[in-house]
């Protein structure tokens, strides 16, 4: 479906300008991503290389662009068009809560300036931000390639290497299993639990526009021979 949709932002100027509009914030999410987690988990400084802020800002502009070129095309072209068009809409309002979770996550650092260190879970906090990482990475070329098995090994990847992990380790967290880890950091480990998570499922959300219709966006993929509506709940 997606690259049908991509067909046809780029047989209309105000489509392809709002898809590559599209296509730079998820980039910049990325650039924010990784400076935001090297920030909290390499600095003891919370020094970063770009200006989260101001590149947040830029994220929220550009949300507000898209949608207007959106609406120009729908206005203009009648409801032909509208599938791919809301489509598009509603991948951007994902992008804009990624950086918003980025810019938590600078903010945490900030917050706690030393390097974060989870203690006996660090080995376990390492692995859930590399496929974090991969998630988001997996979504970003597969949104641009219109790829449509990229987009589900993201899906896959979300559902079994970051939700169900970062769950466990908070409930464990919670209920006092972890050893050698509380106070301030003990606070600030949930805090990037939850945020890692939110940037996952924000990302899952996009890679779902790549391989469901409209109405099915940040829902699982539903297989031809499935009957009923098993679903994940869009993020929140």
């Amino acid at each position: 479906m997606w690259k049908e949709i991509i067909s046809v932002f780029r047989k209309d100027n105000l489509y392809e300008q709002a898809f590559e509009e599209a296509c730079e914030m998820l980039d910049t999410d990325g650039k924010m991503f990784e400076a935001s987690v090297e920030s909290l988990r390499q600095s003891d400084t919370a020094e970063i290389k770009v200006d989260i802020y101001a590149l947040d800002k830029e994220i929220n502009r550009s949300e507000r662009d898209v949608r207007k070129k959106v609406m120009k095309h729908l206005l203009l072209s009648g409801d032909q068009q509208l599938a791919s068009g809301l489509a598009l809409v509603s991948v951007v309002i994902d992008i804009e809560r990624i950086g918003d979770y980025t810019k938590n996550i600078f903010d945490l650092a900030r917050r706690h300036p030393k390097r974060l260190v989870a203690g006996s879970i660090e080995e376990k906090l390492q692995a859930i931000e590399k496929d974090t990482k991969s998630v988001f990475r997996k979504t970003i070329q597969a949104f641009r390639d219109g790829d449509e098995d990229l987009a589900r090994e993201a899906m896959e990847e979300y559902k079994e290497d970051v939700s169900t992990d970062c769950e466990k380790l908070v409930d464990d967290l919670i209920a006092g299993n972890v050893e050698a880890l509380e106070g301030p950091e003990f606070a600030a480990v949930v805090l990037y639990l939850r945020y890692l998570k939110r940037i996952g499922s924000h990302s899952r959300n996009i890679a779902s526009s790549i391989v469901n219709p409209f109405h099915r966006i940040g829902y699982r993929e539903k297989k031809d021979d499935e009957q009923g509506t098993d679903i994940i709940p869009p993020a929140q």
